[in-house]
This record gives C-alpha cells, structure tokens and sequence, in this order.
C-alpha cells in the first residue's frame, strides 16, 4: 500500500525537477545577455527575488527548524548558486548606476539572512516556533519571488510586446507553483501552500499575458527587422569638383544605396 509520506517523497522529487527546470529557464536570456554584452531592458529584479527566497528556504528546511525537509533544502540551496550566477551576471553587464543598486541590494539581503539565522538559533529553542517564525518569512519571499514579474507584466502591457517576459520562465514557474502546492498538501504546510497557491495564480495570469501578447511582439520584432534592412546606406560617397562654383569648392554629394 502507498502511504502519505511515499506519495509526499515522489511529488518533492517531481518538485525539484521542475524547480530546477525554472532556475534553469533563464539560460537562453543570459547567453543573448553575455552576447551582446548588455543586460539592455531585462530587469534584475525577478532573480534577486528568487536568490532572497531560495536562502529563507534552505533555513526553512534546516532540519534544526523545520525536520524532514531534505528535499526542500536541496533544491533551493542549488537555486542559491544558480541565481548567484545570474545575478553576477547582471553586474557584470549593467551600467554603473544599476551595478551599485544591485550590490546594494544584494549586501541587504546577506546581512537579512544572517541576521534572521542568528536570531533563530540563540533566541528560539522551540523547532516548532522556529518553523513557523522562518516559514512567516519564507512566506512573505516566496510571494515576492512570484510577484516580481509583476514590474515586467506592466512593460509587457505598455508595450504590447512579450519579448522582455520569457515564456520560459513564465512557464516553470507555473509548473513550480503546481508542484508545491501539491507537495504542500500531504500533510498540509500552511507555510507552503499559501505562497506557491498564490504564485500559481500569478504565473497563470503570465501565460495569459503570453498568449494575448504573443501574435502583437511577432509583428513588432518583423517590423523593426524590415527597418532595419530598408534603411539608408550612407556608406558610398562621391567627391567632386563643381564647375559651375564660383570658389571652385570641391562638394561632397552623398548617394544612397539600396533604396
């Protein structure tokens, strides 16, 4: 017979998979990033988001606050060094101005973090306070990881183009939110359930943003193409001397090429 905890173990295992999958998705942008060497209108946000979540979570399933929750370490202390990458990467293509705000940013978050586990481990000595002291918190990130899109949605709305919203991403973290949810159930976790419900409600709204946006962002890339190609080649130019000029001036006349 399959217990509880059988069914628990293999949904954390689908679970990490997927989440991996989702630190993973942003790939594709950052190799397009290091390509043409700037991070251009990607905004840091969402990452730093993720990072600052997947640190209270690794503390979350520290087995002196939260036992039995080896999967949920695993997964987001990997999503720490995945995410560290991406934010370094950041860094290292961002203007100046955009670099001292996310070290600012990031050096915040450091100091949250080790301050949150001091006060943890030398004020709490209860586990079952503990948990729910860093699954308050865990909350509050984990929410604000699935939110964080919300400032690109906003793009994505203005300017009728999807093209800075990865499909991806937006993807995975559905299916992140799907998974967690369910894992959140057996037994029920409150501490989980309440943000990966609502961040599931946010990756669908995503997806629907996707699909309404989808056919507009094609158009607009095709025409920005098309302008490209038809503009003005300035490249030939002719010099020559005009008779008719009273000083003798040698003109330049430039002739246009591919009109």
């Amino acid at each position: 017979m399959v217990t509880a905890d059988t069914i628990r173990t293999v949904v954390g295992i689908i679970g990490n998979i997927i989440s991996g999958c989702l630190f993973l998705s942003p790939v594709p942008t950052f190799v397009e990033i290091w390509k043409k060497g700037s991070v251009e209108q990607y905004s840091a946000v969402p990452y730093m988001a993720t990072l600052m979540n997947c640190m209270v979570w690794t503390l979350y399933g520290l087995p002196m606050v939260h036992p039995h929750s080896f999967l949920v370490v695993s997964i987001n202390g990997g999503g720490c060094v995945i995410e560290m990458i991406y934010v370094t990467l950041f860094f290292l293509y961002s203007h100046r101005t955009r670099r001292l705000t996310l070290f600012l940013c990031l050096f915040s978050q450091l100091i949250f973090l080790t301050l949150l586990s001091i006060l943890t481990f030398t004020s709490i000595h209860d586990v079952n306070k503990r948990s729910a002291v860093v699954g308050t918190i865990c909350v509050i990130f984990n929410v604000a990881m699935y939110a964080s899109p919300l400032s690109v949605m906003k793009l994505v709305m203005k300017t009728k183009s999807v093209e800075y919203m990865p499909f991806s991403l937006s993807l995975a973290s559905f299916g992140n939110g799907v998974a967690w949810t369910t894992y959140s159930l057996i037994p029920f976790d409150p501490f989980m359930a309440i943000p990966n419900g609502i961040g599931t409600t946010f990756s669908v709204a995503q997806l629907i943003l996707y699909a309404t946006y989808y056919k507009s962002t094609k158009r607009q890339i095709t025409a920005r193409n098309a302008k490209g190609v038809g503009e003005v080649n300035l490249s030939e130019v002719v010099v020559g001397n005009n008779d008719q000029d009273p000083n003798n001036i040698n003109k330049i006349g430039v002739v246009p090429h591919g009109l």
